[in-house]
């Protein structure tokens, strides 16, 4: 597969959307998996692509260190923790195809919900009860497929930070989840020393990628940012439920 010139084509590509989610582009991140996933299966997509998040998570934690939410830090890491662990514990009794379905539908009401709303939603505030829950959510469904993000939003979103802040705030987030994710990949067998070479050379551009993400963000108006961001989340999320039901 690694001599497929369709395999590195999309390889690649997966490299520079995570990449520039971690420059602060939020959501591109959850189309690597499955662009990588025409190619091979899915749970090889994921393994193949942590080690490469991880990496680009050190630019991303760089580039944002002093812009970043640390009370929603501190209320939603705690609880993907726990939804990491609760996933490593159902791995092999959960279907991928229920959890990426679940995925979609709540990324799509979330979106349409924001997309077909006449009034502004009140300001909403970081609060632990939603905070926990949600934050358990992008845990897990982050474990089984590197999905996390549409449940992340549902908490984060309506509480309009600044976007240098969200963009800081997701990165740093999603830094912990993925080196917490590690441990569990590696007793599961997906970190194989195969997957690891090909990791090692998609490391390059998806680091650069990271730059070119932070270059966007800072140029992009706010509305328009966060314009991109639900839109980009109603578009993967119709992406999710198409290949739930299609199996």
């Amino acid at each position: 597969m690694q001599d497929s010139v369709l395999f590195w084509v999309a390889a690649l590509a997966a490299a520079l959307l995570v990449g520039a989610a971690k420059g602060g582009l939020p959501v591109t991140g959850m189309l690597a998996v499955p662009i990588l996933s025409l190619v091979m299966p899915p749970v090889m997509a994921a393994g193949l692509l942590l080690p490469v998040y991880v990496v680009s998570d050190m630019f991303g934690v760089w580039a944002f260190r002093h812009a970043f939410d640390r009370r929603n830090l501190a209320i939603l890491i705690p609880g993907a923790v726990a939804g990491i662990a609760l996933g490593w514990a159902t791995a092999s009794l959960v279907p991928d195809r229920a959890v990426t379905g679940l995925v979609g539908l709540i990324g799509l009401v979330f979106s349409a919900n924001l997309l077909l709303r006449r009034t502004v939603p009140p300001e909403r505030g970081a609060a632990v009860a939603p905070g926990l829950f949600w934050g358990a959510v992008a845990g897990f469904t982050s474990f089984v497929s590197h999905a996390g993000a549409p449940p992340y939003q549902v908490y984060v979103l309506p509480q309009r930070l600044e976007k240098t802040v969200f963009a800081g705030t997701t990165t740093l987030f999603f830094a912990v989840v993925n080196a917490v994710k590690l441990v569990p990949y590696w007793a599961l067998g997906q970190l194989s020393v195969e997957n690891l070479k090909v990791a090692a050379v998609l490391v390059v551009p998806a680091s650069l990628a990271v730059f070119a993400g932070l270059k966007l963000v800072k140029v992009l108006p706010e509305k328009l940012f966060f314009a991109l961001v639900t839109w980009a989340l109603l578009a993967v999320s119709l992406r999710l439920i198409w290949q739930a039901a299609a199996g």
